[in-house]
This record gives C-alpha cells, structure tokens and sequence, in this order.
C-alpha cells in the first residue's frame, strides 16, 4: 500500500496497536478491513458531537456534516479541516479513494463523489474506527 513507507506522529508496533484495540478496531484499522454494513452504532447517531479516531482520539468529523446516506455507514460531506488523509486502493479490482487518519494512519473508510451539497463527497466511514463525543 502507498502509505507503507509513511511516518505519521503515532506509530505503534503492532503488538501494542492489538492491545489497545478491540479485535475488530485493529482488522479495520490496521488492516484495513470494512465492518458489515448496518452494523455500527454510530449510523444512526446523529447527536451533537463529534467523531474521534478510535486509534488515537484524533477529531474527525462534526455531527454538523452528517448525513444519512442510506448505505448503512456513517457518512459525512466533509472531515474537519487537516484531520484526515487519503490514498489511492486499488484492491477489490477497483480503484477508490482511501480515508485514513492523518496522525496515526488507521484506515477510516473510503470517500466518493456522489455525496450531498456543498462538497459533493461522501466520507463514507467504518463505523468501529470512529468514537463518537457527545457535545
């Protein structure tokens, strides 16, 4: 993956990253897995707050740019700004932009262009990556 090489503020070996996450957290974050569809809490969350990486408690995204996108993940038209990095994923024979955090690395979900104004994007994100705080 091109982010291979990449040095982000928090690394961890990955022995330390299974201690601190749940099994499920570290498949998606550190493996870059997808949590099932429908299955996250946090998709029909729509309290104010916001959504924090699970790895490293880095603010992600507001509530203010959530929207229901009928895909069963929490979805989003925009991160805060500097929170988040992207990459290019060409698994699944395909090619799609990759969403991670920008100060651990953790893989966050994929975004898309078929998303709701003013950005026109879909953040569509993994929903075991993300901790919600209530405002």
């Amino acid at each position: 993956m091109a982010m291979a090489n990449h040095q982000f503020e928090i690394e961890k070996a990955e022995a330390e990253w299974r201690e601190t996450l749940t099994p499920e957290q570290f498949r998606v974050l550190r493996q870059h897995g997808t949590e099932r569809a429908r299955t996250s809490p946090l998709d029909k969350q729509y309290g104010k707050g916001t959504y924090v990486c699970a790895g490293c408690n880095l603010p992600l995204f507001t509530s203010e740019t959530k929207f229901d996108s009928g895909t069963g993940w929490p979805s989003f038209y925009a991160p805060i700004e500097g929170a988040v990095a992207t990459s290019i994923d060409r698994t699944l024979f395909m090619t799609r932009v990759e969403v991670h955090c920008r100060r651990c690395g953790g893989h966050l979900g994929h975004v898309f262009n078929d998303g709701p104004k003013p950005t026109g994007k879909r953040y569509c994100m993994n929903g075991v990556a993300m901790k919600f705080v209530s405002a």
